[in-house]
């Protein structure tokens, strides 16, 4: 149970159900604000510049990047790995806690949801384009076809994970949408203008809010929770495996599963609060994304972090341990010394050492050295992911074929395309959805918040 005296009120302001319902909304009925054009624009732009540098990817081929005969893997695996790490905290966060029963839950699963099928979208590029001939890309479709005997590879790991990510983004969404229903309704019942109305009255299935609704509603949630729970954990597993099943030295173990899954719901953690800090400042939220919420996302961080670091030690330590020349030399030559040095420390200080700063109350609640972190953890999930895949390829058995790796402007054109794209998702979000679940608000009202007069709460809508 949440005692609100002890971890202090969840929903601040001595609110009511209509004035919970009129603050979520309002965003949606204001003018749009200079900021959001700014930022659109902006997002717009990035994008641009990636369909710029997809365009030559196509046109011309994978040529265009810098990947070469040892590193066949480049950025494009790197962000790949990195967007559905991101993509995977949010139905994670939202899944977990609901099983959980943990009502701080409530203000930021719905931003936290949006994120995750804003992100696995990004992530989905990837493969698709690395293939070589995207316009052949459905192949990769398990379907009875006219080519004779030609199927996919079902003990391909690639296979596994257009099937782990298909179902993830899919539940994902499924779960997203059906959490809004009822809140479309509500902005569907308040709307005056005809259009908003019946735009928001289709998305809401016609949503009346009776008993008979409610139940199915609450169960449709918890089916849907417990497969995505499942696929939160294999998604990842089997984006790790594509590594573990290899003979590369720094991919060939066992911690690599957990180590991913661990690390991905690190850095969505991560995107979470930074996501939930623009949206507290910018929506002045202050009475639903509270210190209290903010508190527990840096707490978790910090278990995280503990989590990554004994990882990277216990890599280490295995290398060492193992007596294999190959692992010692990618760990202890180009890792933790060498020419990749940067990139290993640059990690382990971003995700291992910084978040540490959470530990001090002081900056848990400030939010500029907050939203300052949990970027850094996002910068420091992205070396990790650069680490494991460009130190081990660029230096493999045959020193004859040891190079360099340097990405070219396609392959960062397409990464700030996605960057672009992802931010305009979040924008679009902002403005056109609830950013909070108000039902679930509602829900948590009186067991979280110090509310003053009782008879407010007769206003239910």
């Amino acid at each position: 149970m949440y005692k609100s005296e002890v971890r202090g009120p969840l929903i601040l302001g001595d609110k009511n159900y209509k004035q919970i319902s009129s603050d979520i909304i309002a965003p949606i009925d204001q003018p749009i604000p200079g900021w959001w054009k700014m930022a659109f624009l902006i997002a717009l732009l990035m994008t641009a510049f990636g369909v710029i540098a997809l365009y030559r990817t196509v046109a011309i081929g994978i040529g265009t990047w810098g990947v070469n005969n040892s590193v066949g893997w480049g950025w494009e695996i790197i962000n790949f790995v990195w967007w559905i790490g991101i993509g995977h905290a949010g139905t994670a966060f939202s899944i977990f806690l609901l099983i959980l029963r943990q009502k701080w839950r409530t203000s930021i699963n719905r931003a936290a949801e949006a994120m995750t099928v804003v992100a696995v979208g990004c992530a989905a590029l990837f493969p698709a384009i690395h293939m070589g001939r995207v316009w052949l890309a459905f192949f990769i479709f398990p379907y009875p076809n006219t080519r004779g005997p030609l199927w996919v590879n079902f003990n391909s790991p690639l296979f596994w994970d257009f099937i782990a990510i298909s179902a993830y983004l899919l539940i994902s969404a499924s779960f997203w949408y059906f959490g809004m229903v009822p809140d479309f309704a509500t902005i569907r019942d308040k709307a005056t203008s005809k259009i908003k109305k019946a735009v928001y009255g289709f998305f809401a299935f016609g949503w009346t809010g009776s008993s008979r609704e409610w139940l199915r509603y609450e169960a449709l949630s918890y089916v849907l929770g417990g497969i995505a729970a499942v696929l939160v954990v294999s998604v990842h597993s089997i984006v790790s495996t594509d590594f573990a099943v290899s003979v590369i030295p720094g991919w060939h173990t066992t911690v690599f599963p957990p180590y991913f899954v661990v690390g991905a719901i690190f850095s969505g953690f991560a995107m979470v609060m930074t996501l939930m800090i623009i949206i507290r400042k910018m929506y002045k939220f202050q009475d639903y994304v509270t210190d209290s919420h903010l508190n527990a996302i840096a707490k978790i961080l910090i278990f995280i972090s503990l989590i990554m670091g004994t990882a990277y030690a216990t890599e280490i330590f295995i290398a060492w341990y193992s007596g294999s020349q190959y692992e010692m030399f990618t760990f202890f030559k180009n890792r933790v010394t060498g020419d990749y040095t940067f990139q290993f420390w640059a990690m382990v200080t971003c995700n291992a050492f910084i978040p540490q700063l959470f530990w001090f109350k002081k900056v848990r609640q400030n939010l500029t050295m907050a939203f300052i972190i949990s970027i850094f953890i996002n910068i420091g999930m992205w070396y990790e992911r650069f680490n494991i895949l460009i130190t081990s390829l660029t230096k493999d058995y045959l020193p004859s074929s040891w190079t360099t790796y340097t990405p070219t402007w396609v392959e960062i054109g397409i990464y700030i395309g996605t960057l672009g794209m992802f931010t305009a998702g979040v924008l679009l979000f902002f403005k056109y959805i609830p950013m909070i679940a108000i039902s679930e608000v509602k829900s948590v009202l009186k067991v979280t918040s110090i509310n003053t007069n009782d008879k407010k709460h007769t206003s239910h809508e």
